[in-house]
């Protein structure tokens, strides 16, 4: 989830952890940017055992001896020794809060490596990341991307509730799909999605943009009707060869004949003028 200084995603975040507590998964939570207890607001409390908070936020750097999760643990051993001291045998849903923070303290190859190995590691189930997007290189931005299956952008809306999600999704066949939303939060924090942006519905395009057809005003007509489509698409060139075609050249089959000529000696045959009996 991807997001920028103009729109904020926390809030989408929580929304997230709130739909994974009401499905009664367990969710830890690597807070290092918000409290635990600003992050907590709104979120499900009925069965607090199930959503654990790491502490990254007081010190995140290890500058002190408090117990304190810090930015150099991000590691698959560390990062697997915590979910499954904590959590019960089934995976876990692991949300970095935010993957920024981490990104300014550790090269992207070795947040990219430490992510592929947690999704097949089998300690997590899933991974939800916030990403500022506005704070690092495209190329980071990009390769942190890569490795998801979805890529929520948020951009702010056009009234003051509500923001746009752009949504990039890809299957294991590797088919992406892409498509943009409208919604807002709640106070419960529920998402209200609305199926199509209304500011894109009539969103005028730039006369810059529009590209010229070259066969608009010309005297006589370039383009085909349906008709004389489908009779060129039946048309067999005269040059080109079917495969059965090909087959009967190259491989003659019984009953095909030849010519052979072998020169007699009494031939009356010119090597200088080898038409000189023709009437011309």
């Amino acid at each position: 989830m991807t997001n920028s200084s103009s729109c904020t995603g926390r809030h989408l975040l929580k929304s997230f952890i709130n739909a994974a507590l009401n499905r009664e998964e367990n969710i830890h939570v690597l807070g290092f940017e918000v409290s635990e207890e600003e992050l907590g607001e709104g979120l499900n409390t009925s069965a607090p055992q199930r959503l654990h908070f790491h502490n990254a936020y007081s010190d995140p750097l290890g500058w002190t001896d408090h117990l304190t999760f810090t930015v150099h643990q991000f590691c698959l051993d560390e990062l697997t020794h915590l979910v499954k001291q904590t959590s019960q045998s089934k995976p876990a849903t692991l949300v970095i809060d935010s993957l920024s923070w981490i990104l300014r303290h550790q090269s992207p190859p070795a947040v990219c490596k430490t992510l592929q190995q947690l999704k097949r590691g089998g300690a997590v189930r899933a991974i939800i990341g916030l990403l500022h997007a506005d704070m690092h290189q495209k190329g980071t931005v990009g390769s942190v991307c890569h490795l998801a299956t979805s890529v929520i952008t948020v951009a702010p809306g056009m009234k003051g509730d509500e923001a746009v999600a752009k949504i990039t999704k890809r299957s294991k066949s590797g088919k992406v799909m892409q498509y943009e939303e409208i919604f807002s939060i709640k106070d419960d924090l529920t998402v209200i999605v609305q199926s199509k942006p209304s500011h894109l519905e009539h969103k005028q395009t730039d006369p810059e943009e529009q590209q010229m057809d070259p066969t608009a005003h010309l005297t006589f007509n370039l383009r085909l009707s349906d008709t004389e489509r489908k009779a060129k698409e039946k048309l067999a060139l005269p040059f080109v060869f079917s495969k059965e075609k090909k087959t009967a050249l190259l491989h003659s089959g019984q009953g095909s004949g030849r010519i052979l000529y072998e020169p007699d000696a009494n031939d009356d045959y010119d090597q200088e003028d080898p038409d000189d009996d023709l009437d011309v």
